[in-house]
């Protein structure tokens, strides 16, 4: 590897997705404000795969700006639904909320990947899937959130799909690495072209 890759992200998901490609990188989270960028991005009248961008660049241009040798990675997902965006749940009943609103319906993840060196955005890559939620019951929606626990609360959609999450749903329409927040196969070709891994 020619120089040091760092992903600016505290996603457990995310890191599993590098860790199991056996990418070598060092995460280093990345703290902006996320509200004051999606308003921005509103009020311009962005979409949003144009807001997950800029979420994702703002996090790699913060953390590159502390790492100057080293490729950094920003990554961000917006959850959307009837136009609506959603934000991690801070808690369980946010989560339920969430879950009640979605259930039996289609919504839109987009996910935005930015790779920030020398001083500039180097790459970014925008993927989208869509996923259908089956029209499950109270009782199996509080069984599932007294399962997964604290994690779910890392996920905008209140799910990990590589965990119990996958009961949740009926059809899903996109890359598996989209649905985590990474996708990865860009990703891969990218640090290939710049002698990062292997080619």
């Amino acid at each position: 590897m020619t120089r040091e890759l760092v992903l600016a992200s505290a996603s457990t998901a995310r890191a599993r997705v590098l860790d199991g490609a056996g990418i070598a990188y060092r995460r280093q989270p990345a703290s902006v404000d996320e509200a004051s960028i999606k308003a921005a991005q509103r009020a311009a009248g962005a979409g949003t795969a144009a807001a997950a961008v800029a979420l994702a660049a703002a996090k790699a241009n913060a953390i590159a700006a502390v790492n100057p040798q080293a490729l950094v990675i920003g990554a961000d997902q917006i959850l959307e639904h009837d136009g609506e965006w959603f934000d991690k749940p801070p808690d369980k009943a946010a989560a339920e909320r969430q879950l009640r609103v979605l259930r039996g319906r289609t919504h839109r993840l987009v996910s935005a990947l930015c790779v920030a060196g020398d001083g500039r955005i180097q790459w970014h890559h925008v993927a989208t899937a869509r996923l259908t939620m089956r029209a499950f019951t109270d009782g199996f929606l509080a069984r599932y959130l007294d399962s997964a626990g604290p994690e779910v609360l890392e996920s905008v959609g209140a799910y990990r799909l590589e965990g119990a999450g996958v009961h949740l749903f009926s059809h899903i329409d996109g890359d598996y690495f989209t649905i985590l927040g990474l996708p990865l196969l860009p990703l891969l070709a990218f640090l290939r072209r710049r002698d990062v891994v292997e080619t």
